[in-house]
């Protein structure tokens, strides 16, 4: 007699395991990996990915794009997750062969930290200018205090012009805020100004929208007007008196005040973004105030020169010269608005290896010279285990061959030819021989100054290593029935398709 089958899975549920299932999860891995691979390297392409609401977005960077994909399949979407965030054997091997440069020798370190920003921006739609922005970008992270706060380096966006024109203000710059009649009448310039940061209103308020009074006769009326009036000035002369020139505030400046601080020959900006108020106060120190009844010199900001400065269609502050500038502005310039949000994800990149390269002095050759290594080393010591694990050992050694494999693959050449030569030449001990996009052969990338910090290397093995080891793991996916009552869920923001 059979025995009665136990249900414990709702009615629709959608259950797959063993190997086929096994089988799914690779191949939708191999999706995600095929719609980056072609991205890889200096001559790698492009994607343009349309999202939900019709927004373009063109870029060659894996993370962007895997992050607009809108990716269904479970196995998929861990891999994924796992690449916003990025065996043994392998890291070893690459701690004991990277180059470390000593951080006492300033000229030497520049160099590494522009080599390694050049090396991330190769591949980048501003390849061109990659030794222009190098140099900005190892600039901007070097202005920074020991922390390197990414948050420290501001860049605005200003459409028209070349790219050349791009520039680096050792200090800070935002866009002109929203400004009343009045404003015009404000100086534009001032030398060694003292800077108020204040989080305050300074705007009249109708009462109506606040509380309801009653009064009995009009001179009630005038003295409620008139208190609120002076309520104003009051906070207005006391900002006078404190000998500041630059008010910056979070709220509303209103007419009145604009007006009163041009007649006094003060400049004032309301509606100032929370993130630019806090970076003027890094750079020219002082302290946000939220009351004007304590504003003492110790308060009060500095610089050397504030300006206001056309850029384009566009007016921005400048303040510079800070004496305690530990924080910069990246102002890029350039034609179609897609084009600049992918400078700015290249810099973003670039300003990350440089961060690590600071952080941590070691270095390795990039264009799979360090890839080729790896593999050869892993080959070798493969042979040296008995049993199953050899095999396995084996498969990693030849997977990381891949890296060469697409870069030559992106640029046209011919990649069989070129790994052999590779194969070869570290055999040979060649360690740092990886393939030359420029001349469609192999030369040895240390001395080519194809450079990028040890720890990227590091994280991206392990993070491959991880998944590839969650993704064999599992041999079965439950997913459960939509329910029938709930409506479908609205899309989301930064789904799209790929093209």
């Amino acid at each position: 007699m059979m025995p009665t089958p136990v249900i414990l899975l709702k009615e629709g549920t959608d259950s797959s395991q063993g190997i086929p299932q096994l089988v799914s999860n690779i191949s939708a891995c191999q999706v995600i990996a095929e719609a980056v691979r072609t991205t890889l390297g200096p001559r790698g392409m492009d994607k343009l990915i349309v999202d939900g609401r019709g927004k373009a977005t063109i870029s060659n960077d894996g993370a962007t794009i895997l992050k607009l994909l809108d990716v269904v399949h479970p196995a998929a979407k861990t891999l994924v997750d796992i690449a916003k965030s990025q065996d043994a054997e392998a890291v070893n091997k690459i701690k004991e062969i990277a180059v470390t440069v000593k951080k006492q020798d300033k000229v030497e370190q520049r160099k590494l930290l522009e080599k390694c920003a050049m090396t991330a921006l190769s591949s980048k739609l501003i390849s061109q200018q990659k030794a222009f922005f190098a140099k900005m970008v190892v600039d901007a992270v070097m202005m920074l205090d020991e922390l390197l706060q990414l948050k420290m380096i501001g860049i605005k966006k200003v459409q028209g012009g070349a790219l050349e024109e791009s520039q680096l203000v050792a200090g800070v710059a935002f866009k002109k805020t929203f400004s009343y009649a009045g404003f015009e009448m404000q100086p534009k310039k001032y030398k060694n100004p003292k800077i108020a940061l204040l989080n305050v209103e300074l705007e009249l308020k109708a009462e109506k929208d606040n509380a309801e009074i009653r009064v009995h006769t009009v001179e009630d009326y005038q003295a409620i007007v008139d208190a609120e009036w002076n309520i104003l000035y009051d906070k207005l002369e006391k900002i006078y008196q404190s000998g500041a020139k630059v008010i910056l505030s979070k709220l509303p400046i209103g007419d009145v005040a604009t007006q009163y601080f041009a007649d006094r020959d003060m400049f004032c900006a309301g509606r100032v973004p929370e993130e630019d108020l806090k970076r003027t106060m890094m750079a020219c120190g002082g302290s946000i105030q939220t009351s004007v009844n304590a504003l003492i010199p110790e308060v009060l900001g500095s610089c050397q020169v504030f300006e206001e400065t056309q850029i384009g269609s566009e007016r921005y502050n400048f303040f510079t010269g800070c004496p305690k500038a530990k924080t910069c502005t990246i102002i890029l310039r350039g034609g179609a608005e897609q084009f600049m949000e992918e400078t700015e994800r290249s810099l973003h990149d670039a300003i990350m290896i440089v961060r690590r390269a600071i952080k941590n002095d070691s270095v390795v050759a990039g264009g799979g010279a360090i890839e080729m290594e790896l593999s050869k080393y892993l080959r070798d010591y493969s042979r040296t285990i008995p049993g199953k694990q050899q095999l396995l050992i084996g498969a990693y050694a030849k997977a990381l061959e891949i890296i060469p494999r697409q870069l030559c693959d992106n640029a046209g050449f011919d990649a069989t030819n070129i790994l052999n030569k590779l194969r070869a030449r570290h055999a040979q001990g060649g360690m740092w021989y990886g393939v030359d996009i420029n001349n469609e052969d192999i030369a040895d990338n240390f001395q080519a100054f194809v450079w990028e910090p040890a720890m990227v290397r590091i994280n991206a093995l392990t993070a491959a290593s991880e998944a590839a080891c969650l993704i064999v793991s599992v041999d079965e996916t439950i997913k459960n029935p939509r329910s029938t009552v709930d409506a479908p869920p609205a899309a989301g923001r930064g789904r799209g398709r790929l093209h």
